[in-house]
């Protein structure tokens, strides 16, 4: 998963982007848990994801409400549509993509 900056990030959500934004801070164990999960699920999906420490961009956090990392925001046509704080595990993750971004259960 590429390392997204301000700018690749905003560029995403105008262009009405579909994927996953992944915002993390590199201490955090849980992050680095959800970070091996992502890249699990990268590789059976074919959707743009990005991930950014939230450490360099606190005004994300009050943009989009981020109570905690790790957080994954599913954004649909470049609008968010469901923050996940716990993982789970890549089987849970796969189905709210699956649901909530590509419109199928399957």
């Amino acid at each position: 998963m590429n390392e997204w900056n301000r700018s690749d990030l905003t560029l995403f959500l105008q262009k009405g982007g579909t994927g996953l934004v992944y915002f993390f801070t590199p201490l955090c164990g849980t992050c680095q848990v959800a970070g091996k999960m992502l890249q699990v699920v990268e590789n059976l999906v074919e959707l743009e994801m990005g991930k950014l420490d939230l450490n360099y961009y606190p005004d994300f956090a009050e943009r989009f409400a981020i109570e905690s990392v790790p957080c994954l925001l599913l954004v649909r046509e470049g609008q968010v549509v469901e923050t996940i704080y716990a993982f789970h595990s890549v089987p849970y993750l796969l189905d709210k993509i699956r649901i909530d971004l590509m419109g199928t259960d399957a």
